[in-house]
């Protein structure tokens, strides 16, 4: 997993990729200012909206806000001629009667007992308002109070109830109350909006609504964010967010105090109104602006750097790969068409391979030259050998003696063998190594075909693996084979209950440094008590030192081994003396190698 994880990363190792990649980091900074700067003004902008937003809200409410303060004020003014006449209620009557008449802003006036009695009004009638909304509020929580009716006890219209408590010397009287028609406050704050698609809903601190444009009552839903309530959103009083409504519309929601403590205003924008998605949408589009600005720049800057570099770098990797794998017909194409600097390694490049082209097919003649004289030298050392083969073949042929003329078949044998070395060191396609293998068998075939005889009836078996030897192991290792298969050949013998004697060699390998070389003959009865010069002996263990091995022989009733452990000796290619070649700047018009 991490060898795949490792190839599919390899790219980034790339040129174009690194210098994509510190290019994103030099462009990276200047996106990153042009961002935080676009985004902050924008942010500034959306502030100031919202800003504008709370502003408006406050400009819808300001009507309201004037009629409540005064009412609140006009019901604190009102305690005093309350106190002095309320002894009369007649005259107290008379008194609340004549301010409603005067003024066209309220719809009643009056004083309301703590048992819920009312003898003090503007309607002159008493009155017992136990059960109505304002009294009840009143009852819970004896202080300044804003309660909306749907209609008045004395005027039966909708109105808001704004009340004030009545002291006499610490103690609470009851309260005195003055009613807003709620046609008054909506006539206030209709026409401050300008656009159906802005609404606007007063509610005292309790959330009951006072005031509300047309048709918002009926749709409340569609005005409040999801899940909250107007008492609720008290606490946000003073700022600006963004809700869904439960009818699924997203909007822009303000709330500002009118009367502190007692009197709040809602506004409610769609995002258009507010005039708060525009800037969302500026903030995405800086965002995307940025990115698209900085892919172009990447994009520009890597076209950029893969026309004058990364094609050239490329297209000049190509020729040293191509040179490198042997395709040297014709040098390599100078790139004048780059910048200067890689037109230079061009023409570096190009001279550097005319001379190595030169200095190669110079070194490939004097190679050839010496391999076919060393050659000549192993061909005429064979043809030497083989003469003096065939001279020792005449002189044994005119001696009569057979102890001699044995002697001189041994040696010739032993000549015969190392002809045979030297043809196949001429013969082999590389002089540093040799077949041992394919020349034991030969040199094994030519013994067999010359021992052979009609009296004499001999199988020979071998079992030669491969074996690839440099020329100083393959020499003592074929003498010590040709001397190892002349005295089996020698004493051989039937074994008891064969037809025929026979001889076997075996060449294998041990493991991946050693071989192992193994020649077994039979034993006859008629041959236990023949017995040898012992030259071959003496040989044979001579050419094992040279091999660093020691020969083994075992016997047994009916077989004679020499077994050989050796140790292969590493073949190494004829060495190549290293040489620094000096180029001088081949990219300078004028220069010559």
């Amino acid at each position: 997993m991490l060898r795949d994880l490792s190839e599919a990363l390899q790219f980034t190792k790339g040129l174009g990729f690194r210098l994509a990649a510190l290019l994103s980091v030099a462009i990276l900074p200047i996106g990153l200012m042009s961002l935080i700067q676009t985004m902050y003004l924008s942010g500034e902008a959306e502030r100031s909206a919202e800003t504008a937003i709370v502003g408006r809200t406050g400009a819808a409410a300001a009507g309201e806000r004037a009629l409540f303060q005064g009412a609140l004020g006009t019901a604190d003014a009102l305690g005093p001629a309350v106190l002095r006449e309320i002894a009369n209620p007649a005259a107290c009557s008379e008194m609340l009667s004549s301010f409603v008449e005067r003024g066209a802003t309220y719809v009643y006036a009056g004083f309301v007992q703590l048992s819920g009695m009312t003898d003090c009004n503007s309607g002159g009638a008493e009155r017992d308002l136990t059960g109505f909304a304002a009294y009840e509020h009143f009852v819970v929580n004896p202080t300044t109070m804003v309660v909306p009716m749907r209609a008045g006890a004395i005027s039966g219209k909708p109105v808001v109830v704004v009340a004030q408590p009545l002291y006499r010397d610490r103690e609470l009287l009851g309260y005195v109350a003055v009613s807003l028609s709620q046609e008054l406050l909506q006539s206030t704050h209709s026409s401050v909006y300008g656009s159906s698609g802005a609404r606007t809903i007063t509610f005292n601190a309790d959330g009951d609504i006072l005031s509300a444009d047309e048709g918002v009552i009926d749709e409340i839903s569609g005005a409040l964010p999801r899940d909250e309530t107007l008492r609720s959103l008290i606490s946000r009083a003073e700022t600006t967010f963004t809700d869904v409504t439960d009818s699924g519309e997203q909007r822009v929601f303000a709330v500002v105090t009118v009367v502190p403590g007692l009197v709040y205003a809602l506004g409610s924008f769609s995002p258009t109104e507010a005039g708060v998605q525009g800037y969302r949408v500026t903030k995405l589009t800086a965002v995307l602006f940025a990115v698209a600005l900085w892919a172009v720049s990447l994009g520009v800057a890597y076209y950029a750097v893969y026309r004058l570099v990364l094609r050239h770098v490329r297209e000049l990797r190509g020729q040293m790969r191509r040179f490198a794998v042997g395709d040297r017909a014709a040098p390599p194409r100078i790139m004048e068409d780059a910048p200067t600097e890689i037109a230079d390694v061009s023409r570096t490049f190009h001279s550097m391979v005319r001379i190595l082209n030169r200095d190669e097919a110079a070194l490939e003649s004097a190679i050839d030259e010496k391999t076919v004289l060393l050659k000549e030298v192993h061909h005429r050392v064979k043809n030497n050998l083989q003469l003096i083969a065939s001279i020792i073949s005449m002189q044994g042929r005119v001696i009569e003696h057979d102890d001699a003329k044995r002697v001189l078949r041994s040696v010739q044998d032993r000549v015969a063998s190392l002809a045979s070395i030297y043809k196949n060191l001429y013969q082999a396609e590389h002089l540093e190594s040799v077949d041992a293998d394919r020349l034991i068998s030969e040199i094994i075939n030519q013994m067999t075909r010359a021992s052979s005889s009609p009296d004499f009836r001999l199988h020979v078996e071998t079992d030669l693996m491969p074996l690839v030897l440099q020329p100083d192991q393959a020499v003592p290792l074929t003498l010590l084979t040709n001397e190892a298969f002349t005295n089996a050949v020698k004493y051989a013998g039937v074994p008891p209950g064969e037809d025929k004697a026979w001889v076997s060699v075996k060449l294998s390998r041990v493991d991946a440094d050693h071989a192992r070389l193994d020649v077994t003959n039979s034993i006859g009865e008629q041959d236990l008590a023949m017995e040898g010069t012992g030259l071959g002996s003496q040989l044979i263990e001579a050419f094992a030192m040279q091999l660093d091995g020691e020969a083994e022989i075992s016997t047994t009733d009916t077989e004679y081994t020499l077994s050989l452990v050796f140790h292969i000796e590493e073949i190494r290619p004829l060495p190549v003396e290293d040489c620094t070649v000096v180029l001088t700047s081949a990219a300078r018009d004028g220069a010559r190698h």
